[in-house]
């Protein structure tokens, strides 16, 4: 059969995306379900989600009490296994696979070749999403990846522009998760190592960044200083308020000024470009922040909700309204926010 040339954006209708969000904790899920998130996703308590940070996560029994919270309401539950399993022991990433078809979590989310391949090996029936992990930019690598293990939705990494979004979109064959709103890093996901570089852990392999074990906060003499494993990576005043210590966020000195030297606290929030995300055709909207409380769960969670509703039945007159900019202002990083990688005036 001939190739069917790709649709124009002019020629899509407007897709109503499913609201993705974050559930570090079980008050969390039921929260952001409650709330109206379509889907929520989540992690078990180890390495193999990159989120494995000290008190989020769920044990078996949470992720069974969960899902069945959400599938009583209607919400689907995706599970994280985004980290890239450890060759010396790619057990734990296969039991966590067995895990989460046995729960019944309706996606898995995945990164690691190897663990796209046993999912579908063994669980032939359980949908795939490729997590942001992966860092497919392009439409020929996430064909790379429906070929092979049969993935039915890509979750693109923060790093391309509308027209580079919309241009994915034309020739994809799989659905595209886009992340809305969330604190954002230097955007090279499934790539980055700069947490290793001071703690000899990533959250590639280990599923953190900065582990909280190699954290710490000293007074000092201009205030607080806050080390990741021994290194200096920022000074606080003492009632100014404190991010968590990450190596990309840190305030250095670089040619006798200090500032931040990589990447200043802030959040993506694209309210703003909501119609055109859905006219471009997003299967999906991602919200980010497993490790935020459930109090920011559940009320961005409200405006997004609201947003996208509002956005679907009227899609000629959206506007963000300014109650829900003042909500999301709350929980940026930074209390500051931006389109990102959206909008690029540089280029």
């Amino acid at each position: 059969m001939p190739e069917q040339a790709p649709l124009r954006d002019t020629e899509r209708a407007p897709r109503k995306p499913q609201l993705v969000c974050p559930a570090g904790s079980l008050r969390a899920l039921t929260l952001a379900v409650d709330a109206g998130a379509d889907a929520v996703y989540l992690g078990l308590k180890d390495a193999t989600n990159a989120r494995n940070f000290a008190g989020l996560n769920f044990d078996l029994g949470q992720a069974r009490e969960g899902i069945a919270h959400a599938h009583a309401r209607g919400a689907h539950v995706l599970m994280a296994l985004n980290t890239f399993a450890d060759a010396r022991e790619p057990e734990r990433w296969w039991r966590a696979v067995d895990h989460a078809a046995a729960l019944g979590a309706d996606a898995l989310i995945c990164a690691d070749v190897a663990v796209l391949a046993y999912a579908h090996r063994k669980h032939p029936q359980l949908r795939l999403h490729l997590s942001v992990q992966a860092s497919a930019t392009t439409y020929e690598a996430i064909e790379f990846y429906r070929e092979r293990y049969a993935i039915q939705r890509a979750v693109l990494p923060r790093v391309l522009t509308l027209s580079q979004v919309g241009h994915l979109l034309r020739h994809s064959s799989v659905e595209i998760e886009v992340f809305g709103f969330g604190s954002l890093c230097v955007m090279v996901e499934g790539r980055c190592a700069l947490s290793s570089y001071a703690t000899g852990q990533s959250p590639n392999t280990a599923g953190v960044c900065s582990p909280a074990s190699a954290v710490r906060w000293e007074e000092g003499p201009q205030g607080v200083d806050a080390r990741l494993n021994g290194v200096l990576i920022d000074v606080y005043a003492p009632h100014e308020p404190r991010g968590y210590p990450t190596l990309c966020k840190g305030r250095f000195e670089v040619e006798g000024r200090r500032d931040y030297a990589i990447e200043e606290p802030t959040s993506l929030n694209t309210l703003a470009v909501l119609p055109e995300l859905m006219r471009l055709g997003v299967a999906a909207i991602k919200i980010e922040g497993r490790q935020r409380s459930p109090a920011y769960v559940e009320q961005v969670t409200r405006v997004w909700r609201a947003a996208i509703d509002h956005c679907a039945s009227q899609p000629g007159r959206f506007s963000v309204r300014p109650e829900w900019t003042a909500t999301l202002g709350r929980f940026a990083e930074g209390q500051q926010h931006t389109l990102g990688a959206y909008d690029r005036p540089w280029r």
